[in-house]
């Protein structure tokens, strides 16, 4: 058995090649072999989401605070809101983040294969950010 003290681990800046505005990455677990799940509280200041990016084994989203958004790659903009559970699917190309006027905190579970959880892509375009209903 092992306890994860709140507080023990430090709060990081979202990498800018993976986010766009200001995130807050607040790590909660690592997997501990032969698990492979890990996950963080990830908050998102208005504005502020991921780049495009898909996950080899899924990824699933609990949001705990504020508004936001989610989208696949090819359909609508969806709505997340404290209380919602999203599951993205293995290979599913998706971003998620903040709506523009409120902040959003939400807890990402997700597995590693072969050391990684994700593959990143190309950044949502502001463009494409404030003109959300249009799939990408």
């Amino acid at each position: 058995m092992q306890i994860q003290r709140n507080g023990s681990q430090p709060s990081g800046k979202g990498p800018t090649d993976y986010f766009t505005g200001t995130v807050r990455v607040d790590p909660l677990f690592q997997p501990h072999a032969p698990a492979r799940a890990l996950g963080a509280t990830v908050t998102f200041e208005p504005g502020a989401r991921t780049a495009w990016h898909f996950h080899p084994l899924g990824q699933t989203l609990v949001v705990t605070a504020g508004a936001g958004w989610v989208q696949r790659r090819g359909g609508p903009r969806e709505d997340i809101r404290p209380g919602d559970v999203v599951w993205i699917a293995p290979g599913e190309e998706h971003w998620h983040g903040a709506s523009a006027t409120t902040a959003m905190t939400h807890i990402a579970i997700q597995e590693e294969q072969d050391g990684k959880t994700a593959d990143w892509l190309e950044q949502v375009s502001n463009a494409h950010y404030e003109n959300l209903g249009v799939p990408a």
